[in-house]
């Protein structure tokens, strides 16, 4: 037998994308995480593991001796939906197969790839179970085949699912895998899990594969904010659930107090958050439920922090492919949904002690007195929309397209609408269909996705994210055309420009100055109206070329007024006075 405490253990994260999962950077999923604490829970000192990301690999090539030399060589990823990432690359089935014959030593693979690989990371597609070549392919949990592993000496294990018990310990001793993340710590998003499973039956989806709804206690997703907060993880996601507003109840029925106790203990050990949002919320609770449902939305929005953002899986306005994809929710009640979410939890967080914007922190607010509209607001809902799916025909596009604009029309809110293609896995019922459909429509699809961007993502950004919106911490990733990019960390976050090229890796907080389908630009905030460059000054609304041209030629000023009675403009929502010595 092999003895745990003398083995080597590399572990390489592809990152995960599932229906109700995500571990793109910046996100850190919780494969990793529960990997590295089940191999500690098997006698695996923590010194002896080594986590790296896949771009970690690509960006320096010496890593791959790690994997090479390993005694044992994890690998942990698998894309279930397709999307589109500016964080990270997701590792290619290509990728996947290299590791395992560079790897010299045992080699283990998991995580959603089980449900199947496609020849890309794409959506119409197909997929197909395959090894890529590996010793073990974790057919259950991943975390609990590590664990078996090396308990079994490196010679086998049974595919099983890990227990609460298992998942409590392994959550809390694999925290420290964080720290070797590259985008450690300040630009990293912990995904948290508190619980897995549905009790519905969409067609496409991977989630029911994990069974009917079930949930870990609150205390025990508490002790796992606790243990990454002390490892100096700021910002979190409650992102691993078919459903947040069932979570602790019967995996159907909201159940409010679960969410208090949730939501105020992760508050209580986490006490300088800076992020706490969430992602799937099914807005068949919500039509079934409305009055829990609103309660359970109250609560969270009073601890959360702004922007978040939570997914309705409508996939289809269609009511033929409805029926014929077993979707739980119809056209109206989603719309009910949204409306709820908007009335409970569509407000913009009050004001501090100082005058400033608050930081989210728990607080009473509403959109009425008191609130400070420069900020976006607590939360709202976002769309997905899923095609080629059973059924689908030319009128399913209009469907769509009919019930976002009567959203619009009403003045409600949304967040994003999320498009995107079907992959069909084995196990789901679209395993029979595949792609054709959506292969077929490829055209229709790409037609009707821009004029969704046009008609109602460029108009409902403007509502969601008005001209002056404050956006803290943005977070610089890239320069594209003398601009620079970055978004805040959170659900779905705005992407932001950013006129210039500034330090990447650093953060600014911004004012929305213009709108594009799901981007923003905007000026940093707030403009010394005494330094500013030309091209800030220009995309200050109303400013434009020639005024801020007068701005520079005539600075310094003494104060904002004085430079918005040269400039003819309002420049109250953009800009402040420094001392002359920061003037050209």
């Amino acid at each position: 037998m092999t003895d745990p405490a003398t083995l080597d253990v590399t572990l390489v994260d592809g990152y995960v994308d599932e229906p109700a999962h995500f571990g793109v950077p910046p996100y850190v999923s919780t494969y990793p995480r529960y990997v590295a604490g089940a191999l500690v829970d098997a006698g695996v000192p923590e010194e002896r593991i080594t986590y790296h990301t896949i771009d970690a690999l690509r960006e320096d090539q010496r890593r791959w001796r790690d994997v090479e030399e390993a005694d044992l060589f994890v690998y942990v990823g698998g894309m279930t939906v397709p999307g589109k990432y500016v964080g990270g690359t997701p590792a290619e089935p290509d990728e996947v197969r290299r590791m395992a014959w560079t790897a010299t030593g045992t080699t283990l693979m998991g995580g959603p790839v089980r449900f199947g690989v496609g020849e890309q990371n794409e959506g119409a597609s197909d997929t197909e179970r395959r090894d890529l070549d590996y010793d073990f392919v974790a057919k259950g949990d991943v975390e609990a085949a590590a664990h078996d592993l090396v308990a079994n000496g490196l010679e086998g294990f049974g595919n099983r699912m890990r227990d609460v018990e298992e998942v409590t310990r392994w959550a809390e001793r694999g925290a420290f895998v964080v720290e070797a993340h590259p985008n450690h710590p300040d630009y990293l998003i912990a995904e948290l899990e508190t619980g897995r499973g549905c009790p519905y039956r969409c067609s496409f989806c991977t989630e029911p594969l994990y069974g009917d709804a079930t949930f870990r206690p609150p205390e025990t997703v508490v002790a796992e904010v606790e243990a990454l907060y002390e490892r100096g993880v700021r910002h979190f996601r409650l992102g691993r659930q078919a459903d947040i507003l069932a979570y602790g109840g019967d995996g159907e029925r909201p159940n409010p107090d679960a969410l208090r106790a949730l939501y105020g203990g992760i508050r209580e050990v986490a006490p300088d958050l800076g992020t706490l949002h969430l992602d799937n919320m099914n807005p068949v609770t919500i039509a079934r439920w409305p009055e829990l449902s609103r309660e359970g939305i109250e609560v969270i929005a009073r601890h959360n922090t702004p922007g978040d953002t939570a997914a309705f899986g409508l996939e289809s306005a269609d009511p033929v492919v409805q029926e014929e994809n077993n979707l739980n929710v119809d056209a109206e009640e989603c719309f009910e949904a949204v409306r709820i979410v908007n009335e409970a939890a569509g407000w913009r967080p009050g004001a501090g002690a100082d005058g400033a914007p608050g930081d989210g922190a728990p607080s009473e607010g509403s959109s009425g007195e008191g609130a400070d509209a420069n900020r976006l607001p607590k939360l709202l809902p976002g769309i997905n929309l899923l095609h080629g799916l059973k059924g689908e025909r030319r009128e399913t596009y209009e469907l769509n397209k009919e019930f976002l604009r009567r959203v619009y029309d009403e003045g409600l809110m949304l967040r994003r609408v999320n498009i995107r293609q079907v992959m069909a896995f084995a196990g789901t019922e679209m395993s029979e269909t595949g792609s054709a459909i959506a292969k077929e429509h490829k055209k229709l699809f790409k037609r009707y996705k821009r004029e969704v961007r046009e008609e109602i993502d460029n108009p409902m950004l403007r509502r969601v994210a008005p001209v002056g919106t404050r956006l803290p911490d943005v977070h610089l990733e890239y320069h594209r055309d003398g601009r620079t990019f970055g978004r805040q960390l959170g659900t779905y976050p705005l992407l932001v420009a950013i006129p210039g090229e500034r330090d990447l890796g650093t953060t600014v907080d911004v004012a929305v100055t213009d709108h594009g389908y799901r981007s923003v630009t905007g000026v940093p905030y707030p403009l010394d109206v005494n330094a500013a460059s030309m091209d800030e000054l220009t995309a200050i609304p109303g400013v434009g070329r020639q005024r801020a041209g007068n701005l520079v030629v005539d600075r310094p000023f003494a104060s904002v007024a004085d430079a918005a009675e040269r400039a003819g403009v309002d420049l109250a929502d953009f800009a402040t006075v420094r001392t002359p010595e920061g003037a050209d």
